[in-house]
Formats: C-alpha cells, structure tokens, sequence
C-alpha cells in the first residue's frame, strides 16, 4: 500500500484516486491511523436514507406526489420542453 501524508494527498488528490480506481491501495497518514481510498457503489435507495434520513416508503410517496404533480402541469400545459444542449444551458 502507498501511504501519503495529508498534504501529499491533498497535492494531487485527483491522480492519488484514479490510481485507485485502477486497484492501486492507496492510504493517508493522520492522527498514527492510515485511512484507505476504496472505490464503492452507491445504490439510490441507499443515498436518499442516508443522505436524508427517509424510508423506502417515503421516498416512493415523494416520486408519486411528485408525477402527479408533473402530470398536472402538462395537463395544464405549464411546462415547456427543453431543445437546447446542456452546454448551453
């Protein structure tokens, strides 16, 4: 395993985590600990009750209230499609 000290991490952050993606083990020197870079999957399930603290039941209500919503406004003809790129916008 590399291990860098903060400030040599910090320096090249970027390329330290690529060389991981790669399968490099890389780890960082603080407090006499090392602390390892380590790729991982995020599952959106996951991120929303982590990120926000909400079941699977509330978020599946959210994305419902949420269509509704959507649909209501095309209904109503509020919403207006988008035709440019994402650069520009």
């Amino acid at each position: 395993m590399k291990t860098l000290t903060v400030t040599a991490a910090r320096q090249n952050l970027g390329s330290w985590l690529k060389k991981t993606l790669k399968g490099e083990d890389i780890g960082v020197m603080i407090d006499g600990a090392i602390v390892a870079f380590r790729p991982v999957t995020v599952y959106s399930e996951d991120y929303a009750a982590q990120e926000y603290g909400v079941t699977g039941e509330q978020l599946d209500n959210f994305v419902d209230a949420t269509n509704r919503e959507l649909d209501a406004d095309r209904k109503a003809r509020r919403l207006k499609a988008f035709t440019g790129t994402l650069k520009r916008a």
